[in-house]
């Protein structure tokens, strides 16, 4: 895929950060329509007129990813006003806390895992199958996080959620290569820290400053479009990775420790 012009794209958690920089550059690269859901409903009719006013055209509906009812429904609306979604940015998330587990509310978890895991595969199940019938160039790109790379204290639900998530992204792409169907392309981004208020406070980690969004946004885009599988950023995510993967686990805690990774919830207090 050499750009999303022309095409029909989605990007839920698009009212802001992130998901408002790929509504942007969807609009800005010609796509024929962009959908955007977010649970915001104040924010995202502001960015729906921003985008407008770009000359985008634009659906928007208030979504919450949690609701099996409300997410059915919307897709319904989409495939009737829209048509098939070939491009699909499973971006909705959230952080709750940085206290320890046994500190944390059981609705703060569970809604933790219902927005960060199994809102993306509910969206996911809603397009695929038109994307598949579709026989055209399509991706589903799914927002993770590095946090589904590596434990850190503080953040067990968190990292729970962005675990599930990589795990069926990944095996998804997987599933779509074993069926033949090689047209559809799946990528999982996996960004440490961004700086779109969701992780402030969160301390820096050695090496690693805490990412632009824009730069998130180009590295994913890019990715996308060339239909490669993962995005991991900064390059100490991907060596984090690795050691995790060859280290004895009391010197891979040894390292996280000193680099910071281990504290770096320890002072959060983003939204």
């Amino acid at each position: 895929m050499k750009s999303v012009k022309g095409t029909n794209v989605l990007v839920t958690g698009a009212a802001m950060g992130l998901g408002k920089l790929f509504a942007t550059r969807a609009v800005t690269e010609g796509a024929a329509a962009v959908v955007l859901w977010d649970a915001n409903e104040v924010a995202l009719r502001e960015t729906a007129a921003e985008l407008e006013a770009l000359g985008g055209t634009i659906h928007w509906e208030t979504v919450d990813v949690t609701s099996e009812d409300r997410v059915a429904r919307a897709a319904d609306k989409v495939r009737h006003e829209v048509g098939t979604i070939h491009v699909l940015f499973n971006n909705a998330g959230i952080v709750r806390g940085n206290g320890y587990f046994w500190e944390s509310s059981p609705k703060d978890f569970e809604l933790t895992m219902e927005v960060n895991s199994v809102g993306p595969m509910r969206v996911a199940r809603e397009f695929l199958p038109a994307m598949i019938e579709s026989g055209k160039p399509c991706r589903l790109v799914n927002i993770a996080s590095s946090a589904g790379l590596n434990a850190v204290p503080r953040m067990a639900a968190y990292c729970a959620s962005k675990w599930a998530a990589i795990g069926f992204s990944d095996s998804v792409r997987l599933e779509l290569e074993q069926a033949g169907l090689d047209q559809v392309k799946v990528t999982t981004v996996c960004p440490t820290y961004i700086n779109t208020g969701m992780f402030d406070g969160a301390k820096g980690i050695l090496f690693t400053p805490m990412l632009k969004q824009e730069d998130v946004v180009k590295a994913t885009w890019i990715a996308m479009l060339a239909g490669d599988p993962f995005v991991v950023m900064p390059w100490t995510s991907r060596m984090n990775q690795v050691l995790t993967g060859v280290l004895p686990t009391r010197l891979r805690d040894m390292y996280l420790r000193r680099v910071g990774v281990y504290n770096s919830m320890d002072e959060f207090h983003g939204h």
